[in-house]
Formats: C-alpha cells, structure tokens, sequence
C-alpha cells in the first residue's frame, strides 16, 4: 500500500473514511504513478516530474 492511512485521514478531517476508501484510493495512486512514469519515458526522462502529472 502506497498510502498512509493516518494521513488520509487527518486529510478527511472530522469524516469517517471506510476500509474499502483506502483500497481504492491506493488504486487510483498507483494508476496516476503509472501514467506518470509512461510519460516519462514517452519523452526520453528516466526522472517523473511534476509535470507528468
């Protein structure tokens, strides 16, 4: 798991945030991760930036 869950939910502040939240969340991360790398490498970078984003 990518995410911190402590983190997500000092994020949610006063919200309750569900179990299956946190596994989706980690999903969605790592799909946005695996777009970035592949533009990365689609412009010749072995270094994600931002703006990749």
């Amino acid at each position: 798991m990518l995410i911190v869950k402590n983190a997500v939910k000092e994020a949610a502040g006063d919200k309750n945030v569900s179990s299956d939240f946190y596994e989706k969340l980690d999903e969605e991360v790592k799909e946005l991760i695996g777009k970035a790398v592949d533009r990365a490498e689609a412009n010749g970078r072995k270094t994600v930036q931002a703006r990749d984003l």
